[in-house]
């Protein structure tokens, strides 16, 4: 839809996941089963987290925080994903449009910079396990954590702020199944470059510095692994690291393929990203609590506790 000059955009229209006509109902049905999956999944995480004392530690502190992070960053894409599958209901407005940017965006780098905590936490605990609890106090957990949060919120803000400065009259229409910087820039009729640059540098820098800093983390962790002279150690360490690595793959490796390979984004971008949003938060739960003897003990409590209620 072209708009005419001087036009203000109220409302951008999204054509949905590229390549999928005759598959709607396949997809919703689909997508739905991952994010009902993901909102109780996380959800019960959280519950067992904050409801036994027994979880009140470091590593279970930051991954309630990465169980609200993950329903947050499913609900930013998937509620408006199904409505586009089931009643076609492609209209967005201005307002829903910046909010998808920014909380995309926000709950993104939160995340990244909460695997690059979790990948010091392990450090710690395992480098150094006699001052693990003095050097992850309350206090520290809490100053990381909410670092996090607040850089993130101005990554963000410092995004959004950019890309809704610009103004737009070519067309409304997105080519897209949700607003993101990339998608939505194609439309604006000013120069993006300054932008562009902007924006690739910032998401470019954010998730490398955390990838940098994990690496370092894990090269550390794995010297000290090897100074060990304990089998029972090695299969320790393997095991309290192995869930974060596997999280941190899934989540790095959509990033890296969106936002470093931009010649391939209109090939990759949507599957690549429905992944990362759609699949990864339900697949967090499973691979990091789910299998944790810790969890399944607070979870049969918390059952429990339920059941005594009733």
């Amino acid at each position: 839809m072209g708009l005419g000059n001087g036009t203000v955009v109220t409302h951008f229209i999204l054509l949905g996941i590229p390549n999928t006509d005759g598959l709607q109902t396949i997809l919703f049905f689909t997508f739905l089963a991952f994010y009902l999956c993901t909102l109780l999944g996380n959800g019960v995480i959280f519950s067992a987290v904050l409801g036994d004392p027994r979880l009140h530690t470091p590593m279970y502190f930051f991954l309630s925080n990465l169980s609200v992070l993950d329903i947050g960053l499913s609900s930013v894409s998937v509620p408006k994903l199904l409505a586009i599958l089931w009643r076609q209901s492609r209209v967005i407005s201005l307002g829903g449009c910046m909010a998808q940017v920014f909380f995309g965006h926000f709950l993104g780098s939160t995340e990244c910079l909460l695997y690059t905590v979790m990948a010091y936490d392990r450090y710690v605990a395992i480098c150094h396990p006699l001052r693990y609890l003095l050097i992850m106090n309350q206090r520290v957990c809490a100053l990381l954590a909410t670092g996090s949060w607040i850089a993130s919120s101005f990554h963000a803000t410092v995004l959004a702020g950019l890309t809704f400065m610009l103004p737009y009259c070519r067309s409304n229409v997105i080519d897209y199944f949700l607003c993101d910087i990339f998608p939505v820039v194609k439309l604006a009729c000013a120069d993006t470059h300054i932008l562009e640059t902007v924006a690739f540098t910032n998401i470019g820098l954010v998730p490398l510095t955390c990838f940098l800093l994990i690496l370092a983390s894990y090269v550390r962790i794995v010297y000290a692994v090897l100074k060990m002279n304990s089998a029972h150690a090695w299969r320790k360490a393997a095991s309290t690291c192995a869930s974060h690595l596997a999280v941190v793959t899934l989540f790095f490796g959509p990033c890296a393929l969106i936002y470093t390979q931009p010649h391939l984004s209109q090939v990759l971008g949507p599957p690549v990203q429905i992944f990362g949003n759609v699949v990864t938060p339900m697949l967090n739960p499973a691979i990091y609590a789910l299998r944790n003897k810790d969890v399944k003990s607070a979870l049969r409590k918390l059952r429990g506790s339920q059941t005594s209620g009733n």
